[in-house]
């Protein structure tokens, strides 16, 4: 995991790196007529649109690094499914959830200092509570 919104889940045949970036989530409001914001509530909330979670997936798998014909033939395979047996969409919407959460809202970097629970303060980022000096955050990449 790491903050650049970079998460890797189980789904489908294996483990994939997602990841919605500035341009992925543009296309995903466009797809799905909503703000990103508004998509992971709707899926938080069991709200959600079909494409809120094909869209996510099929997004997030790009912006991780598979090519769009990569992509589209997972999201066929393990989202769309043959038209004569559709793919149950609901144990997929916490995958979803968690793709547009990492995007927007960042994930736990195991590098990042960790709060002291005795004092709930972070340490400086000088050194972090276990000894080892911190550094900030890459910027991130275009």
């Amino acid at each position: 995991m790491s903050r650049r919104g970079t998460v890797e889940l189980q789904f489908a045949d294996g483990t994939h790196l997602f990841r919605l970036r500035i341009g992925e989530l543009i296309e995903l409001q466009e797809k799905c007529d909503a703000g990103p914001a508004h998509i992971l509530m709707r899926l938080s909330s069991q709200a959600w649109h079909v494409n809120d979670v094909k869209e996510t997936l099929r997004l997030g798998l790009i912006g991780g690094g598979k090519t769009a014909a990569q992509a589209h033939a997972l999201i066929q395979r393990y989202v769309v499914g043959p038209t004569d047996d559709p793919v149950p969409l609901a144990p997929l919407v916490l995958t979803a959830e968690l793709v547009l959460s990492a995007a927007l809202y960042g994930v736990e970097d195991e590098n990042a200092p960790k709060s002291d629970p005795a004092t709930d303060e972070i340490p400086s980022s000088e050194e972090s509570s276990d000894g080892e000096t911190g550094t900030a955050p890459a910027p991130p990449s275009a």
